[in-house]
């Protein structure tokens, strides 16, 4: 208990799946937490979650591809709780469709999601974190930032973007002496509403389920908490040594 203790967290996409769980244990943890998402309701009911048991949240919503937005919730922030220690840049969508099937306007919205917002969140983040002297951001990439599938790709595009992006960013920061970490996680197939609708997309039967599994060595689906621990450890000061780096989580699947 208390590895986050006093700090504050900004976690996009936090009301459900990932983010979620990622809320719901940086608070359990001692962070103050600001949730952020569209989804209002499912949102509000994260944050309401962690001050029924004991803990500081805030619900706030947000376009996470609005430049504007974004500078309005690190200032309610930094209004609400005194700052931003830690930051996880979550939010994110799918396309499941290849090279051939992929139009302009679905690269253009995923990208806006999965990586311009990965951008904005990094540089205001960074903004913000300068004032009190450091802190660590968290961007969620994905195995799929790592290795290819032919049917995703704007996907793939997006989330081997956020790992260089995180790259960059950090030698920025330990370079220009700011105290701030960036690291990215690359999460294998989790079960969280986006995977689920993903495997609905492929039929959804149980030899789908089945097989998505198989590709695991460790032989099973990851768990939203797999993922909020590996976030856990990052947004702590046991990983003060790490930055620019990736961190996988994903039973085995990349180790092939």
């Amino acid at each position: 208990m208390g590895r986050v203790s006093g700090k504050i967290a900004l976690v996009t996409g936090g009301a459900l799946g990932l983010g979620e769980a990622m809320s719901l244990l940086l608070a359990k943890e001692g962070a103050k937490v600001v949730v952020t998402d569209v989804k209002e309701k499912e949102g509000q009911a994260t944050a309401d979650a962690i001050k029924q048991a004991g803990g500081e949240a805030i619900f706030l919503k947000h376009d996470v591809v609005n430049e504007s937005e974004w500078k309005t919730v690190i200032a309610e922030t930094e209004k609400a709780f005194g700052g931003l220690d830690i930051l996880v840049n979550n939010a994110g969508v799918v396309v499941m469709k290849s090279v051939e099937d992929t139009t302009l306007e679905d690269w253009r919205w995923l990208h806006s999601i999965n990586l311009d917002a990965v951008f904005l969140g990094t540089k205001y983040g960074i903004e913000s974190m300068k004032k009190s002297g450091g802190g660590s951001i968290i961007n969620i990439s994905s195995i799929e930032g790592i290795i290819a599938d032919p049917n995703l790709f704007a996907y793939n595009s997006s989330k081997a973007g956020v790992r260089l992006l995180t790259k960059s960013a950090a030698l920025h920061c330990a370079k220009s002496g700011y105290g701030i970490r960036i690291n990215s996680v690359h999460p294998g197939y989790t079960w969280t509403p986006m995977v689920e609708q993903a495997i609905d997309e492929l039929g959804g039967t149980k030899e789908v389920i089945d097989q998505v599994k198989s590709l695991h060595p460790i032989g099973r689906y990851g768990q939203p908490i797999d993922i909020a621990n590996g976030v856990l450890f990052l947004a702590s000061e046991e990983s003060s040594f790490m930055t620019g780096s990736e961190l996988v989580i994903d039973g085995g699947y990349t180790a092939q």
